[in-house]
């Protein structure tokens, strides 16, 4: 994975198969016109990369030249006029092979194919190494092909995004986030951290507790943790900006992550709101909010035996336990009617055993 500009790119198309494919397109031609001597022209600028492979494995005698396709507006009806630029070779009676890195739409067909009759070459033909043909718009014959991709956007081997990419060696598409990003609701002992860890398994996601991240960054001294902690000795409550730029910090760890389950955040509207709006610089949204849903009685006698165990304060007080309880239903309230707005709110029923809670929680995730 790698990061060009805003976006991700995973790798798509190795070396070897590229290289593979350049070699099978220059058999083919010389095969049709190895006795011709042919122009071959290349289309800059991203078939720098496939026309230098090439011509190392093209191994007859041929001429080459560079041109770019140039546009201005003139009087016509069309109101555009394509021209070469760079074509000095007078090419009337001659074989012309004209290398393209990728063509998709096939917009630049039309004004190559009448620039080169205008021309009055003996015979013109096209190649590409990448053919889009889900995209393809137009009748023209694409006489030789490298290999065909699906309609996706892709950079690296002379491809770029803004400039960025050429040259890599590999051919990287853009990493689309198909994620599935999901806010675990609950109360105490309604058994979300259990679930979270069955699903991160199940669905290959990345678990991100706030409670863990801040010990983690406290532990080990970052900037933010650091931070974090001048404002928790002093008793006051962390920013929400340091919290979500904690949380980035974890997202943008896992670039590869098919999604995240976000546990412990947000706890109030504004930090919904700074959730969605960081989400979204990242081309991700959150899926789903989903709450484990519990009668208190049941969770209260929950808390008690856990308490046994655990050894927590919290957890052997009932009177705690249902302040724990009621701090959760003000704070959640207000969260469960922003989800609702987005049509990502989820209720599941948190009483059964471990395994029937997780298939309740997947048949949600699995409808998404």
């Amino acid at each position: 994975m790698i990061k060009l500009h805003d976006k991700y790119f995973k790798k798509f198309i190795s070396q070897e198969q590229i290289q593979e494919a350049v070699a099978k397109m220059a058999m083919e031609i010389a095969k049709d016109v190895k006795e011709e001597q042919p122009i071959f022209v290349g289309i800059l600028n991203g078939v720098f990369m496939f026309f230098a492979d090439f011509m190392k494995v093209y191994n007859y005698p041929c001429e080459m030249t560079f041109v770019k396709l140039s546009s201005y507006h003139g009087t016509s009806s069309s109101g555009e006029i394509k021209e070469l630029i760079g074509l000095s070779q007078d090419i009337e009676g001659r074989t012309v092979i004209v290398l393209e890195d990728i063509i998709d739409t096939g917009n630049t067909l039309d004004e190559l194919h009448a620039i080169f009759k205008a021309k009055k070459v003996k015979d013109f033909k096209i190649g590409t190494l990448f053919f889009k043909p889900e995209a393809y718009q137009k009748q023209h014959k694409i006489d030789y092909i490298g290999m065909e991709i699906p309609n996706e956007f892709i950079v690296g081997y002379g491809l770029d995004y803004d400039e960025l990419g050429r040259n890599l060696p590999e051919v990287y598409q853009l990493h689309t986030n198909n994620m599935i990003n999901l806010i675990l609701f609950g109360k105490p002992g309604a058994g979300k951290g259990t679930q979270a860890n069955f699903l991160k398994e199940k669905y290959n996601l990345v678990h991100i507790s706030t409670g863990d991240v801040f010990r983690y960054n406290i532990k080990n001294g970052t900037e933010l943790g650091v931070l974090a902690k001048s404002y928790i000795d002093k008793g006051d409550l962390v920013p929400d900006e340091v919290t979500i730029n904690m949380l980035q910090a974890e997202v943008e760890k896992n670039p590869e992550a098919n999604g995240f389950i976000f546990d412990g955040f947000p706890r109030t509207t504004a930090q919904a709101e700074a959730l969605d709006n960081f989400l979204t610089t990242k081309d991700m949204g959150i899926s789903a909010t989903i709450a484990l849903e519990a009668d208190d009685e049941i969770l209260i006698q929950r808390l008690l035996e856990r308490g046994k165990v655990s050894g927590r304060a919290d957890d052997q007080d009932e009177a705690k336990i249902r302040n724990r309880f009621d701090e959760y239903n003000q704070k959640t309230a207000p969260l469960i009617d922003f989800y609702k707005k987005q049509n990502k709110f989820h209720s599941v029923n948190g009483i059964g055993t471990i395994e029937e809670i997780t298939v309740r929680l997947s048949s949600v995730i699995d409808e998404l």
